[in-house]
This record gives structure tokens, C-alpha cells and sequence, in this order.
């Protein structure tokens, strides 16, 4: 498995929990499952993404920019899910705030994998994707216990 596979494997988990988070309805079992499993699943991920994706896509002068713009569009989906954990879940303001975290999910997905992933592809020699993947999984399994 490469990086590039690890990551789409989650990234079709964020679509799914995103999708379902969004319709859910008032603060019934439904939407605090969904919720947590969305928060689980983007911290895990953008932790372990950050670490042995992006970090070491800094190295390379064409992977700086890249990768501050991720990492920054995580912090702007770490602030969301803030205010989500600050908000009453029966509001109609939290499932607003939901939506917009829905939307920047699928748009940051979106982006990594039609145009990050292509410079990183040229960036990185196979070794490095298959050791990124390796590295990748053990940080993010780590992240969720």
C-alpha cells in the first residue's frame, strides 16, 4: 500500500460520517454517534496526515505551499468542531456549523486528492509512498486509541 491509498481510505470514511452527520436531525443518539465518529476520524487523521504526508512533503521546495495550505484548512476544521463542541446539539445554529464542516471536508478532500496528491506523486520515489503509508497507518491507528 502507498500513502496515497492509506489516505483515500479515510478520506472515504470522512465522506461517509460527514454525509450522515449532516442528516441527522435534533440531539438524538443518531447525530452524537455521527459526530463522534467524524471528530475521531479527522483528528486520527489530520494528525497522522500532517506528520508523515505533509511534513516530509516540506522538505521539497514545491511541497511547502502545499502543505501549509492543508495544514491550515485542518485548523480551520479543528475550529469548527470547537464551536460544534461548545454549541447545544438541538440548535439550529450546531447544525449549521455541521454543514459548513461537511462542505469544508468534502472541498479539502477534494482538493488533496485532484491536485496534492499529483505533486506529491512527483515528489515522493515509491519507497518513500510505501514507507509514508507504513508510518502513516501506525500514527493513525495510534491516534484513535
Amino acid at each position: 500500500m502507498n500513502i496515497f491509498e492509506a489516505l483515500r481510505e479515510s478520506h472515504d470514511r470522512q465522506r461517509n460520517y460527514a454525509k450522515a452527520l449532516v442528516e441527522t436531525s435534533g440531539d438524538t443518539p443518531e447525530r452524537v454517534e455521527a459526530y463522534k465518529q467524524l471528530k475521531a476520524e479527522l483528528q486520527a487523521h489530520e494528525t497522522a496526515e500532517e506528520r508523515h504526508f505533509y511534513i516530509p512533503l516540506m522538505e521539497f521546495d514545491n511541497g511547502v505551499d502545499l502543505s501549509r495550505h492543508a495544514i491550515s484548512e485542518h485548523h480551520e476544521m479543528d475550529e469548527m468542531m470547537e464551536e460544534l463542541d461548545e454549541t447545544e446539539m438541538s440548535s439550529p445554529a450546531w447544525l449549521a456549523t455541521a454543514k459548513k464542516l461537511s462542505d469544508k471536508v468534502h472541498h479539502h478532500l477534494k482538493e488533496e486528492e485532484q491536485k496534492f496528491f499529483q505533486m506529491a506523486g512527483k515528489l515522493l520515489d515509491d519507497k518513500q509512498k510505501e514507507q509514508l503509508a507504513g508510518q502513516y497507518e501506525k500514527e493513525y491507528q495510534a491516534q484513535l486509541e
